[in-house]
Parts: C-alpha cells; structure tokens; sequence
C-alpha cells in the first residue's frame, strides 16, 4: 500500500526544500506510518463502544469558591486609560 508515495510532490505541496538524505527518511517515515495505519484498520472493533478520551477516570471536580479578592487598582494603576475599573483602548475597526 506504500507504493504509491510520491514524496517529491508532497514536499511540493507543503513547500518543503529537503535535502536527499532527508528524503529519504522521509520517504521510510511516511511508509511506516501507512503500514501502521493500515494495520489499525485490521483490528476487529466489532462491539466496541467509542470512549470520550483514552483512559476512564473521574472527572475531580473541586468548588468553586472565591478564594482571593481582587483590587482593580492594583493591576491597573500602569493602564494608560481606564474607567469603571474597565481597560479603555483605542479604537481599531471603524
């Protein structure tokens, strides 16, 4: 099934100036990742029931609680401009 990568157009493709010895493991990289490829679809997942993400665990959800406050002052007192504790910036789309 690797037989019919043409490694030159797709380093055409994607703008790629490899030398010829990077093509060449190039070339090797991309016939391993097809064979493994092609090995996975091989695999019987008959029965199977897709999963949201690879390892099951349980979410560890902690509450939600404000632990600090904040003083606007403090993180805008280097503000060119500000108003109602709000950062005021130029306009840029008219």
């Amino acid at each position: 099934m690797t037989d019919g990568i043409d490694i030159d157009h797709l380093c055409a493709l994607a703008k790629l100036d490899l030398p010829k010895e990077e093509l060449t493991a190039a070339r090797s990289d991309l016939e391993n990742i097809v064979l493994m490829v092609d090995a996975m679809q091989d695999v019987n997942t008959e029965g199977v029931e897709p999963l949201s993400h690879p390892i099951e665990f349980p979410a560890r959800l902690r509450e939600d609680v404000v632990t600090e406050q904040v003083d606007p002052e403090q993180f805008q007192h280097n503000a060119p401009d500000t108003a109602a504790q709000l950062f005021l910036v130029p306009r840029v789309v008219e």
